[in-house]
């Protein structure tokens, strides 16, 4: 009865372990400012996981600066996906051989299910009058920006600053004056775009946060609405947000296929819905034609417009002994 008994408890438990073991856990490794997206986008996922394959999964999800979260995963945070704000981060990651050195060819779009730009966010009421990228290298202007050097966030907005100088028809030498004049009313560098909302609205520093689009929801979300306006100027870059597997993580845990059934949802019409709803841009024209209110319209240009690549402009400006240490170097 004993040896029956112990058969049975035996057999229970490598039942329950198998169930346990069924069960598949995704780790997203994404930037800093998508935590309440991909929040939604997990709920969303899990459920039509179980209604297409059957099967139930969960999905976890770390949130920091885009270059912070880069290092993190190529010293070994072990990431199934990562979901970045710039190119050049996963390219990182290409290099080190942790993703496929050919990423872009694996989803749609070179693997950027959305894209933003950015924006301004001001106090309620706009008291300083800002409506354009000129505005913010006015005396007693203080901007709050993402440090390039830890966060997609940061070196967006920074090219954003230089390509609209260049919009207009100014040179690089121009952009650089421009550029160097706003980082002079840069009160503080944030780590990443959380950290930068943080600074601007709960230790009240600045005049104005230059942030990606998506933003404004979550501040809202958080703070409530009224406390900022939110300033579209009249030229911006335009950001995308790639997408990538961790061969190295999936192949040792056996998730290649949910990771990809995971990105892939980003490019479905629930997940670019779900964008839609974050103020992050869809790629699918019928859900941008649907939200079209909520994107306003701005004269957008494109990294490779006025810097060749995000890979050339990361080896000019951002890298060690670039043009933003030098600038900054210099405030």
């Amino acid at each position: 009865m004993k040896n029956r008994l112990k058969l049975t408890f035996g057999a229970i438990a490598l039942v329950t372990a198998s169930l346990a073991s069924a069960q598949a856990t995704l780790l997203n490794v994404s930037y800093d400012v998508a935590r309440e997206f991909y929040k939604d986008i997990n709920v969303a996922f899990v459920e039509h996981y179980k209604k297409t394959t059957g099967k139930d999964i969960k999905v976890d999800q770390s949130h920091a600066g885009s270059s912070a979260q880069a290092r993190a995963v190529a010293d070994g945070l072990a990431a199934d996906v990562v979901t970045f704000n710039t190119t050049t981060d996963i390219d990182f990651l290409a290099d080190k051989g942790v993703v496929a050195k050919d990423w872009r060819k694996k989803f749609p779009h070179d693997a950027a299910p959305t894209t933003s730009t950015m924006l301004f966010l001001v106090r309620q009421g706009n008291p300083k009058n800002i409506k354009d990228w000129d505005d913010l290298v006015k005396p007693g202007v203080q901007v709050v920006v993402v440090n390039p050097k830890t966060g997609g966030n940061g070196r967006m907005a920074y090219l954003s600053a230089w390509g609209y100088v260049r919009s207009k028809g100014g040179t690089d030498e121009q952009a650089a004056e421009f550029v160097s004049k706003l980082y002079k009313n840069v009160p503080v560098l944030a780590r990443g775009g959380r950290d930068a909302t943080g600074i601007f609205l709960q230790r009240n520093i600045g005049d104005v946060l230059v942030t990606f689009e998506s933003e404004v929801v979550s501040v809202d979300k958080e703070f409530g609405k009224g406390k900022v306006d939110a300033i579209h100027p009249s030229a911006s870059l335009l950001t995308e947000n790639p997408v990538a597997i961790v061969e190295r993580t999936v192949g040792k845990k056996g998730t290649a296929a949910d990771a990809k059934a995971y990105l892939d949802f980003l490019y479905s019409p629930e997940g670019q819905e779900i964008a839609a709803r974050h103020n992050i841009r869809p790629r699918d024209e019928a859900v941008l034609k649907k939200h079209a209110e909520a994107f306003k319209p701005v004269k957008l240009f494109r990294v490779e417009d006025y810097f060749g690549s995000l890979a050339e402009a990361q080896k000019v400006h951002f890298n060690d002994g670039g043009k933003f240490d030098s600038i900054y170097t210099n405030k």
